[in-house]
């Protein structure tokens, strides 16, 4: 009797239950398998055409907050071919700086930001976008997420930025099961192994905004089907 072959670790995986951290490690080369075919995020866009820039990464996530990526990307490279340097922008008027970012989500109160950033950029760190997290944190207007982007993509330095995609896919994969954006951050600091931490943000954004989609999610061609459990999905195509 000829013995039965061995299904991959993907087909053995139910679709219900908690995901151990070998299982998502799979799910993520898997996805980033399939990055390339996808459309880029706006960060991701700026990082690859100027290069790692620490202050361009900046600017692009701030401009990002509330926005859609179809709106930020075009809106940071229109200000960063006329200021691309915290000099620079700082020598611009927050009217001009608006008009540049419109019609990003709160472009007035962001132009504001961004003038009080290049500030403290100049008054404290010599110009410089700092690579401390405190340090970052302590900018005007800079959270957690953007932190954390500043220093994996601006730096290449070990961080997980968590935002709206991450929280939810984490969650519906099973890998997770928090209720806020912080509680998903400091759960996989403790579970996913520092390898995984850089690019996991730009990945399950690009993810999320291709295939994971919030309330209708492409199931049908998604290319971890097979391992996720579906967590929260009501309906998907």
């Amino acid at each position: 009797m000829s013995a039965r072959p061995r299904r991959s670790p993907l087909q053995r995986t139910p679709r219900t239950g908690t995901m151990d951290a070998r299982r998502f490690g799979l799910v993520l080369r898997r996805l980033r398998a399939m990055q390339p075919r996808w459309n880029l995020s706006a960060i991701e866009g700026v990082n690859q055409t100027a290069g790692r820039d620490p202050f361009r990464i900046l600017v692009a996530c701030v401009l990002s907050l509330r926005t859609r990526d179809e709106t930020t990307g075009p809106a940071a490279q229109r200000l960063f071919a006329v200021a691309s340097t915290p000099p620079a922008l700082l020598a611009l008027s927050e009217q001009r700086i608006a008009s540049l970012v419109y019609p990003v989500a709160f472009y007035r109160r962001k132009a504001t930001a961004l003038r009080r950033i290049c500030s403290q950029l100049l008054e404290r760190h010599d110009g410089h976008v700092p690579s401390d997290l405190d340090a970052l944190l302590a900018l005007p207007g800079v959270g957690r997420k953007t932190a954390n982007l500043v220093r994996t993509v601006g730096f290449g330095l070990p961080g997980i930025c968590v935002d709206t995609h991450v929280h939810r896919i984490a969650n519906r994969l099973g890998f997770v099961a928090t209720r806020t954006p912080a509680e998903t951050e400091a759960a996989l600091r403790a579970r996913l192994p520092r390898r995984h931490w850089i690019g996991l943000n730009d990945l399950l954004v690009t993810f999320g905004q291709n295939v994971c989609h919030p309330t209708s999610p492409r199931c049908s061609s998604c290319p971890v089907a097979a391992l996720c459990p579906r967590r929260g999905v009501r309906r998907s195509r």
